[in-house]
């Protein structure tokens, strides 16, 4: 199977993202090595602030959260998943399933020995990893839920998430900037956008990010569906301090919050926030405010 690599210089000169890159391999039993990209800063001593991003986004997508939360005195991880930024990007979508990005993911994790992490999860973010938290429980301390969910297929998706199901699938041409920037309420400057197409220099380098969209569970016999079960069994365990941050201007996961402060025990009592004009990409929309929230959540809880 052709492994893809997105050039160096297509993120040269990228708008306030001068984080120097780290990089790890992944086995895979049927690919092999796949190289993982990932942003690392602040003290190597200090306990990891995770932040995931989801479809059809990188770690660009945390430029703002970074400094801030590095700065407060935390280690800051932000990878690239398999398929996007600038990871390896298998070109046949046969190679993308739910349980390979959970699969990458955790061996990820494992390689770093990463422990005590405080996950900011947003879009599959949240779906990858909320499996890692529910299926790793000791390594993690807090989490923070943004714009996601765990979706088992026992419930009828939104019609917005629908039809942005229907339209991965079924257009020509998978704009990726401009897709982020119509799901930005407070607006998107040009090279922004360009930054985020910047890891998909044509269309055969998208098969991940055409893939995600059909990966969701959306029925009960999804191949999904029973792992995402069990992990909401161990979320439904989960002590250790949980907060939601959706914002409200985001049609697909609208009301996702509602879940998790009935479902995990360390919801409950947390001052739960809702980000004010902001779309479903929130850290574009509210990235510093994001940041000072995190930082607050970890000196409030212990």
């Amino acid at each position: 199977m052709t492994i893809l690599r997105t050039p160096d210089d297509r993120f040269d000169n990228l708008p306030d993202y001068p984080f120097s890159p780290n990089y790890l391999e992944v086995e895979d039993a049927a690919l092999g090595p796949l190289r993982l990209h990932y942003v690392d800063e602040g003290p190597q001593d200090a306990a990891p602030v995770l932040m995931l991003h989801g479809e059809p986004s990188w770690s660009f997508l945390y430029r703002r959260m970074i400094p801030p939360v590095a700065a407060a005195g935390h280690r800051v991880l932000a990878p690239d998943l398999i398929g996007f930024g600038k990871s390896d990007k298998p070109a046949d979508r046969a190679a993308y399933s739910y349980q390979a990005h959970v699969d990458w993911m955790t061996a990820w994790m494992q390689a770093l020995d990463l422990n005590d992490i405080t996950l900011f999860c947003q879009d599959w973010g949240g779906l990858i990893g909320l499996r890692l938290a529910a299926e790793n429980p000791e390594r993690f301390a807090r989490l923070v839920i943004a714009n996601t969910g765990l979706p088992t297929g026992d419930h009828t998706p939104s019609e917005a998430f629908l039809a942005w199901r229907r339209y991965s699938q079924e257009t020509d041409n998978f704009a990726i900037g401009p897709i982020v920037s119509r799901a930005v309420a407070r607006g998107m400057d040009d090279d922004v956008i360009a930054a985020y197409d910047a890891p998909f220099p044509d269309e055969s380098y998208k098969a991940g990010a055409r893939a995600f969209p059909v990966l969701v569970p959306i029925a009960p016999d999804d191949p999904a569906a029973a792992a995402n079960k069990v992990a909401w069994a161990s979320l439904a365990r989960f002590e250790k301090p949980v907060l939601t941050a959706f914002s409200d201007m985001d049609p697909i996961t609208k009301g996702g919050e509602k879940p998790f402060h009935k479902l995990v025990p360390g919801a409950a009592g947390q001052n739960h926030v809702t980000i004010e004009r902001a779309g479903h990409f929130l850290q574009e929309d509210a990235g510093p405010e994001l940041a000072e929230l995190i930082n607050r959540f970890i000196a409030e809880t212990p």
